[in-house]
């Protein structure tokens, strides 16, 4: 791509060799995570007993993700202590052997759901630290004025993946079974743990003796309230999104007796509309980073109320679609600001802790979202989540203000004296 159509504050960033490197080892992980989304719940489908599936399709897609809560939690007194690079490397080999070993299973005649369930939950047990390791790497790699640019470059391409894994798998599953595209995303992740071994980041070899004695992440985040507000923002931003995916598709089918291709529609603008907001917002320069995150919440619940009033249909996919706009820059950005905030020996401990936090979101708000959508009904749960979303926004937003009241009261005392 010529220079010219690359926004001024992607150059500097595409430029770094090393990150050219890691961001295409990037997009093939995510690309095989996107598979990975229909195929984990695909294999369980097919390995159950009638009248069983929907129980282990649940444990296989929680096993996909919450162990890694427990990674984090059991396993931080000793991999806080990790240099960055290692802890990325370390998560994919991981992910790359036990997901593997699901395919080998499969083909030997071997594979059983219970062993099925526990290779995917070890293969995610250090998924907190692996997304610690890539963001502190970022860090380490570039300078502050590059970091937002830099991790808007790879949340983009996870949002892109959203939409190109699931379709690749939607056509690979018709003639091979998922066990195989299992293989494929273990591939991709050896893919990139190739790729991160042969590189040579800075501070990738070195513990100081301050790292050593680091406490564990969240003790870090609790002794600083401006990160430990933009965790729980986040956790609660996440907590109202999980009821979107229980809802939105009942109310495509009950409330709209439409078909499954209208609900693809949606998911599809949506992820588009999260690249382009991503790519947008992560361009622009000495962005207000606290003030845009809180604008955010508030943008996506206001996008959600159409839902809440039957708005027509065209209404409400123009609405999803710049909600994903609105929406898709939001990891970068909050990324961003813990990056700035943390101390540079213990971001990768604090990102572990973020990342184990964060894991517990969205699976609790799904898990709220089916009961409410029975009570209250699709539309009505849409819209009760952006009104909800709204307040969270306005609350960040009156706390803000407060604390830099207060900052700026403080100042002009100490500037009197």
């Amino acid at each position: 791509m010529s220079g010219r159509l690359v926004p001024a504050a992607y150059r500097p960033v595409l430029a770094n060799r090393v990150f050219r490197r890691l961001i295409l080892g990037f997009g093939v992980s995510y690309l095989g995570d996107g598979m990975s989304f229909v195929a984990v719940a695909w294999l369980a489908i097919q390995l159950a007993e009638p009248g069983t599936a929907g129980l282990w399709v649940g444990g296989a897609v929680a096993a996909y993700t919450l162990p890694g809560v427990v990674g984090a939690l059991v396993l931080g007194r000793w991999l806080r202590r990790v240099p960055a690079r290692r802890l990325l490397l370390a998560d994919n080999v991981v992910r790359g052997v036990f997901l593997g070993v699901i395919p080998l299973a499969w083909f030997a005649g071997l594979l059983s759901l219970p062993l099925y369930v526990v290779l995917v939950a070890v293969s995610s047990l250090l998924h907190a630290w692996g997304s610690a390791g890539k963001y502190t790497v970022l860090a380490e790699l570039l300078p502050d004025e590059h970091r937002l640019a830099a991790n808007t470059l790879v949340s983009s391409l996870s949002f892109a993946a959203t939409i190109a894994g699931p379709a690749v798998a939607g056509v690979l599953v018709a003639t091979v079974s998922p066990a195989v595209l299992l293989g494929l995303d273990a591939l991709t992740y050896v893919f990139l743990a190739a790729l991160v071994w042969r590189m040579r980041l800075p501070g990738s070899g070195h513990v100081s003796p301050v790292e050593k004695g680091a406490r564990g992440g969240f003790a870090l985040l609790r002794s600083r309230p401006e990160l430990l507000g933009l965790l729980t923002l986040t956790w609660f931003f996440n907590l109202l999104y999980g009821p979107v995916e229980v809802a939105l598709p009942l109310h495509v089918t009950d409330d709209l007796h439409a078909p499954g291709s209208l609900l693809g529609l949606y998911w599809m603008l949506f992820g588009i509309g999260a690249v382009f907001g991503g790519l947008t917002v992560g361009a622009l320069r000495r962005l207000p980073l606290w003030p845009v995150t809180v604008g955010i919440v508030v943008g996506w619940g206001l996008l959600l109320l159409p839902f809440g009033f039957a708005a027509p249909t065209a209404v409400t996919v123009v609405c999803f679609a710049l909600g994903g706009a609105i929406y898709g820059p939001f990891v970068a950005l909050s990324v961003t600001l813990m990056q700035a905030k943390s101390p540079p020996r213990h971001l990768a401990a604090m990102l572990a802790a973020r990342s184990a936090a964060l894991l517990t979101a969205s699976p609790l708000g799904t898990a709220l979202g089916g009961p409410l959508t029975t009570a209250f009904g699709p539309g009505a749960t849409l819209g009760g989540s952006g009104v909800a979303t709204v307040v969270l926004g306005a609350l960040a937003c009156l706390l803000l203000v407060a604390r830099r009241t207060l900052t700026s009261r403080d100042a002009e005392l100490t500037g009197s004296r």
